[in-house]
């Protein structure tokens, strides 16, 4: 029994030791819209939340906090694991997207709301955050004085659901306001172009309640549980306009209609994806023979199958359900975010 005891002690505290970290760091750089893509990219954080601290109110709301009232401070809160990304690092991301000398607000953004704070979780966080600030101000990268906050968390309050993921839920929206709000002309001048926010674009898989509230019954059965639609009888199969076709799961481009053409099967059909990194290919055996199932890397959505029966130049078929599609008309490209995508149209 003792042996036993001592084997169950051992193999906890391996679990313990494998097991995932998660921590946790706050920052008010201004608008919490433009904070969240720099976090949000770096390898190692799992969430960027937009919301609210440092203030007095409890349960605040948006127009509450934006009055300037409450004492709040627009804020992200980051969860990472330590063993991928550094809070280091995190703090370098930090002062790189903010004016870190402005004591009166961010940019466009004026008031005590849109301040600059590091909320720290720790002692530790909290002599890392001294230490990056002093580092900073020796720097020479600033003739004024660095005015940024350090000050322990008490309560983060998340924000509305309509402000999380601003960026990718209102493109167009977000890229007029980032680009009038002076932010990235002045990274841009403070620390070269390659560090101005011109953010790659995240592609990700909703949670599972959202899907079911994002998608029909027919593109929610073909997308999760590898469904099929009816040939001839859904959206795309007859599509001739010009523009890309994006999981309708996670928004990632997938196919182009320069690579559309009419295979007689009465589904949207393809001689190749617009980019192969958002395509993942697998052996099916669901009815009897061998396919190749096609499925959307990010999404991972079920987008059809394909087959060595196309046309030239690639011979191959890519017979994808118009329910797993979201079409993009050219003209549309830039206001929803696919820029990049124009110029393949250009005449």
């Amino acid at each position: 029994m003792r042996i036993l005891s001592v084997l169950c002690l051992l193999l906890s505290s391996c679990s313990i030791i494998a097991g995932p970290r998660t921590a946790k760091a706050a920052f008010a750089g201004g608008c919490f819209w433009c904070m969240e893509p720099p976090f949000e990219k770096l390898q190692g954080v799992s969430s960027v939340v937009s919301g609210y601290a440092g203030g007095q109110k409890a349960n605040p709301t948006y127009e509450e906090v934006s009055s300037g009232g409450t004492g709040h401070a627009e804020t992200v809160e980051v969860t990472y694991d330590p063993g991928v990304v550094s809070y280091e690092k995190l703090l370098e991301v930090f002062f790189h997207n903010v004016d870190p000398t402005d004591a009166g607000g961010q940019f466009v953004d004026r008031g005590s709301q849109y301040r600059t704070v590091i909320f720290y979780y720790s002692e530790e966080q909290k002599a890392k955050a001294i230490q990056a600030k002093a580092d900073l101000a020796k720097s020479g990268k600033f003739r004024k004085a660095i005015v940024t906050e350090i000050v322990p968390i008490k309560v983060f309050y998340p924000a509305e659901e309509y402000h999380q993921d601003y960026y990718k839920k209102n493109p167009y929206s977000y890229k007029r306001y980032r680009s009038g709000s002076g932010r990235d002309e002045y990274l841009e001048r403070v620390w070269g172009k390659q560090s101005t926010s011109k953010e790659k674009r995240m592609y990700t898989k909703p949670p599972e309640e959202e899907l079911k509230k994002k998608l029909t019954p027919l593109q929610y059965e073909v997308t999760q549980h590898e469904g099929t639609e009816r040939p001839f009888q859904n959206e795309y199969w007859d599509n001739h306009k010009d523009g890309i076709y994006v999981d309708r799961v996670s928004g990632e481009p997938l196919f182009s209609s320069k690579d559309k053409y009419d295979s007689r099967t009465g589904w949207p059909s393809f001689t190749k994806p617009l980019d192969p990194a958002n395509i993942v290919t697998k052996k099916d055996m669901s009815v009897g023979m061998v396919r190749v199932e096609v499925r959307s890397k990010h999404g991972d959505s079920h987008l059809g199958h394909v087959f060595d029966d196309g046309p030239a130049p690639t011979g191959q078929r890519y017979c994808m359900n118009s329910a797993s599609l979201r079409f993009i008309e050219k003209s549309d490209l830039e206001k929803e975010g696919y820029e990049e995508f124009a110029k393949l149209f250009d005449k």
